[in-house]
């Protein structure tokens, strides 16, 4: 519990502390927001900053901050240091700056933003890129909660259908009649989660591996071999793959197409620190929370007490000498969400922390497919006034989210080759994006550094991912690392010759 109370205070002191230097670097004033210089009723509308923050916090969220940090967590206590460092001085900068780089470009959407500071042919890239992000996230966000839902009646087939259903309405209609009423009142279940097992491990204080511990002395409750994290690191060695696991809860790109959503809202540029900087440390406490959750779930033998006899009896039966899955398989994170939830809170408060969980995911589906909406409808021009206008660009996008959708469920891998690529296509939209956040600072003479490290170190990970996943190139890491040092010099280079260029043209 050392570690993990050390990570929580740091990321209220990264939130009290760097985020004021990070907004008197960019210096918001009085001048009129997008939502008042704008207005429509439609997705330019003046909302309460509250409001604004749950509704931020709630697109942001998705699964990420919860299954990318209980899979995270996998790797041990050294996820703490990528939630607090890439929380902190990558993806609440990145959330912060996008958002405010939107509301200084009258809400304009990222591929606008991208076109704007790296040029025409990179905003033909990220338009198609993002619209295609865009609908795999609210495809995987269709698919999670339904396998959630369920558990409590029904089939995945009939709660896919109903959350499709809900997605549709609240990407048509305007912000406030959906979204701005009931995403408060999913934001406090999501929210109440998080507190009541902050404290529950807080009351229980169970062992936990700490930062300085031995991984392998952490399993004297469980076989090593059951556990199976020794195989998933083999394949999935930490550098890369923790932090694409681990995207919501440290940095995100997706949530540079969520942020131009409240930026049409918010009211002054001085709100912008609280929604756009805050959401992400709420979100990055949440990863904390559901990292060191998992931990207890997994080492030290904290899932016997989680599960019922029966259940840990099937577990150990099924694995049979190591021959059937392992611990990390047989309790994948919607399981684990459900065991911990019920188990510590009891049948109402993990109905109530269950439903935070579901709401999380389909606040940001829904989302998604607004963005995707508002992207296209800015590609090409066409006023989303009109109902018949929005319906122009809704029809084609949502047959086409479900065809993915179903390829999607009668693949039997289907749902694990989705959510694999949405995690490097993920991160790779934040490298985009601090890279555009980057070129406008250097323009506008102001403090780029900020940006240009998690720009340099976020194009080295989703690099090495292409080269070195056997779902990519599959090289061997040892040659792959060095195609990775390759790319990183590449950039350096680069951004050395245009900024030199850059500054020649500013003397001028």
């Amino acid at each position: 519990m050392i570690s993990f109370t050390i990570a929580l205070l740091a990321l209220l002191a990264g939130y009290l502390l760097y985020s004021k230097f990070i907004e008197r670097i960019f210096g918001p004033d009085d001048r009129p927001t997008p939502a008042v210089a704008h207005s429509d009723g439609v997705d330019f509308v003046t909302l309460p900053s509250w409001k604004v923050f749950m509704i931020q916090f709630l697109n942001i969220a998705g699964t990420g901050p919860i299954f990318g940090a209980i899979m995270g967590a996998w790797y041990g206590p050294v996820a703490y240091l990528w939630i607090i460092f890439g929380c902190i001085f990558a993806g609440a900068v990145h959330d912060y700056l996008s958002g405010m780089l939107s509301v200084r470009h009258n809400g304009a959407n990222l591929p606008f933003l991208v076109g704007r500071y790296l040029g025409g042919k990179a905003r033909v890239v990220m338009l198609v890129f993002s619209v295609f992000l865009l609908m795999m996230v609210g495809v995987v966000f269709v698919y999670s909660p339904a396998l959630l839902l369920k558990d409590f009646g029904g089939t995945t087939t009939l709660w896919v259908i109903v959350i499709f259903a809900y997605y549709i309405l609240a990407t048509m209609l305007p912000i406030d009649k959906i979204i701005g009423k009931f995403y408060p009142i999913f934001a406090f279940a999501l929210l109440f989660m998080a507190v009541a097992l902050m404290v529950c491990l807080f009351v229980k204080m169970p062992e936990l591996p700490e930062l300085w511990s031995n991984l392998d002395d952490c399993n004297r409750n469980t076989n090593t071999a059951w556990l199976g994290t020794t195989g998933y690191m083999a394949k999935n060695p930490l550098f890369p793959c923790l932090f694409l696991t681990i995207a919501c809860g440290a940095i995100s790109g997706f949530h540079a197409t969520q942020s131009p959503l409240m930026a049409r809202c918010i009211k002054s540029e001085k709100m912008g620190r609280p929604i756009f900087y805050g959401a992400m440390i709420t979100e990055g406490v949440v990863a904390l929370i559901w990292a060191t959750v998992s931990m207890y779930f997994f080492y030290y033998g904290g899932w016997r007490e989680c599960v019922d006899a029966q259940t840990a009896n099937e577990f150990i039966a099924q694995f049979q000498g190591g021959s059937g899955k392992t611990l990390i398989q047989f309790f994948a994170a919607p399981s684990v969400v459900e065991k911990v939830c019920t188990g510590w809170l009891g049948l109402f408060g993990g109905i109530l922390a269950i439903f935070g969980v579901v709401a999380a995911p389909i606040t940001s589906g829904d989302t998604a497919f607004r963005s995707a909406r508002l992207i296209i409808a800015e590609a090409l021009h066409l006023d989303q006034r009109s109902i018949a206008k929005r319906f122009y660009i809704a029809i084609p996008m949502f047959i086409a989210a479900v065809a993915l959708l179903l390829w999607q469920m009668e693949n039997p891998d289907g749902f694990n080759t989705v959510w694999q690529w949405f995690g490097w296509s993920n991160q790779t939209l934040a490298v985009f994006t601090l890279w555009t956040i980057t070129v406008y600072l250097v323009q506008k003479r102001k403090l780029f550094v900020v940006t240009l490290v998690p720009a340099l170190f976020m194009t080295v990970v989703c690099a090495t991912f292409l080269l070195v996943s056997p779902m990519a190139a599959g090289i061997d890491t040892s040659i792959g690392y060095w195609g990775s040092l390759v790319v990183l010099l590449i950039a350096i280079v680069w951004f050395s010759v245009w900024y030199k260029n850059q500054s020649r043209h500013n003397n001028q």
